[in-house]
């Protein structure tokens, strides 16, 4: 039977307009599919609101969170005043929404109470309510029109492992609690509503899958369930040659290879979550990216990868990172005895060694902060590698800086040099810290300072359209 898996992010469900689109693609898939699984994720901000509102309970500030938690309450019922629901689905939402919300308040409150450092373990058990409460929306939308729909919470679905804020899922464990909870709905013609973001452990402890985990979740839900296709929706209207924000030019890239996807999620395009591309890979389920607001465009393609070569760029893309230099040189290893540490003192933020060179009198190592880390991850890892540095006398001597990772994505370049060779004489005097081509060969990185990154990003950009 076909299946299709829908994800719907955050800005899709947010608002009585985006959820009458959702409704209405729902309600026209529902007539071309066999079956379908729908996945999405907390309201547009809500999950920075409850990491809030969990440091808040840390630090024992009862009236912040409460605030917070109150401000939620309000906005959710808000969209659902707005909603055509009938008096029923109305109610059940309204008792479905505080029974959660004072589930959370009970829990801050005893992190409230604890004197030492509240664990990440307990984060995760509050900040996925936010998917809850958005899935429960959405089924009872789809049951106000004919559709029969349920919402699933994927702690009863989704099996991790147990790592804190970026729990990877166990395949063959989530694929028997799937069989037993989830394909017996799909048998019967009804509509599962799935959070996105939120698993847990074989033992039952909730877990989450990092910032942006909902498509992870999908992907996840796709393998599980053999599914044909994924569908991520969005606002934009595909994959994009670079981010709309900052690049006017940008255009929709029609279709991508799974390695290119995957090189664009790890180097900062915000669009798919880095994790959620190799499952796919492996069992050759197709993924679109399309604008919930434009559903009749086909926005963009992955899949394998064709066999024909060229030497056209498909994306640019940027992403923050640090640098550590010193006018030294040595044994490579003090370098990775300060990121070891580094990364000991800011436990919930990835970060990945992407460059590390040396010279007869430098030394410079350059990390990678994923846009899933959030958005104070540069400052909490900046502040930790800064604590590592000064604290031994053998590494006071080396300095930190923000830098840009941009980079170049093609998994069909015939051969990098000829490319290399056209950037760097574009990027003329602009001085470049590093730059390597990655070892899956469809990516060549530029490491630059952040006052050169937005120009070097226009200038990449403006190389690629023009060689395209």
């Amino acid at each position: 039977m076909n299946t299709l898996v829908m994800k719907f992010g955050g800005s899709s469900i947010g608002t009585t307009d985006a959820l009458t689109q959702v409704l209405s693609i729902v309600l026209h898939e529902r007539e071309q599919w066999d079956r379908l699984v729908l996945v999405v994720s907390a309201l547009e901000g809500v999950t920075d609101g409850l990491i809030e509102a969990a440091h808040l309970a840390q630090l024992g500030q009862q009236r912040g969170y409460r605030r917070i938690v109150a401000n939620l309450r309000t906005r959710h019922l808000a969209l659902i005043d707005e909603l055509p629901l009938g008096t029923t689905e109305r109610a059940v939402l309204y008792a479905d929404i505080d029974h959660l919300l004072f589930e959370m308040l009970d829990i801050y409150q005893g992190m409230a109470q604890i004197t030492s450092k509240v664990t990440p373990e307990a984060v995760d058990a509050t900040i996925g309510v936010g998917e809850k409460l958005a899935a429960r929306i959405v089924a009872a939308l789809l049951r106000q029109n004919n559709l029969r729909s349920v919402a699933l919470d994927t702690t009863s679905l989704v099996v991790t492992d147990d790592v804190p804020g970026n729990a990877s899922a166990n395949l063959p464990l989530t694929r028997t609690q799937i069989a037993q909870n989830l394909l017996p709905l799909l048998e019967r013609s009804i509509v599962p509503v799935v959070t996105g973001f939120i698993g847990a452990t074989s033992t039952g402890k909730p877990t989450t899958l990092g910032r942006g985990g909902s498509d992870y979740t999908a992907s996840v839900m796709a393998v599980c369930t053999n599914a044909s296709e994924i569908w991520i929706w969005t606002d934009v209207d595909g994959m994009m040659t670079a981010d709309p924000r900052e690049i006017a030019e940008a255009r929709v890239i029609q279709t991508l290879s799974y390695d290119e996807a995957a090189e664009m999620a790890y180097f900062g395009a915000r669009v798919l979550h880095t994790r959620m591309i190799d499952p796919l890979r492996d069992d050759k389920i197709a993924l679109r990216v399309k604008n919930v607001y434009k559903p009749q465009q086909i926005g963009t393609l992955i899949r394998d990868a064709t066999t024909s070569r060229s030497r056209n760029i498909k994306a640019i893309t940027y992403i923050a990172g640090l640098a550590i230099e010193a006018k030294r040189s040595g044994e490579i290893v003090s370098t990775q005895t300060i990121y070891t540490k580094a990364a000991a003192s800011a436990p919930n933020v990835q970060i990945d060694l992407i460059i590390s060179a040396q010279s007869a009198t430098h030394s410079l190592a350059c990390f990678l902060i994923p846009t899933t880390a959030g958005s104070d991850a540069i400052h909490t890892t900046r502040l930790a590698f800064e604590e590592n540095l000064l604290s031994d006398a053998e590494t006071q001597a080396w300095q930190i800086k923000n830098i840009t990772f941009i980079t170049a994505i093609s998994a069909t370049m015939d051969n990098w040099s000829t490319t290399t060779a056209a950037l760097l004489q574009t990027l003329g005097s602009t001085r470049i810290l590093a730059f390597s081509i990655g070892p899956s060969n469809s990516s060549l990185t530029i490491v630059v300072e952040n006052k050169d990154a937005e120009a070097v990003l226009h200038a990449v950009h403006n190389l690629a359209l023009n060689n395209g």
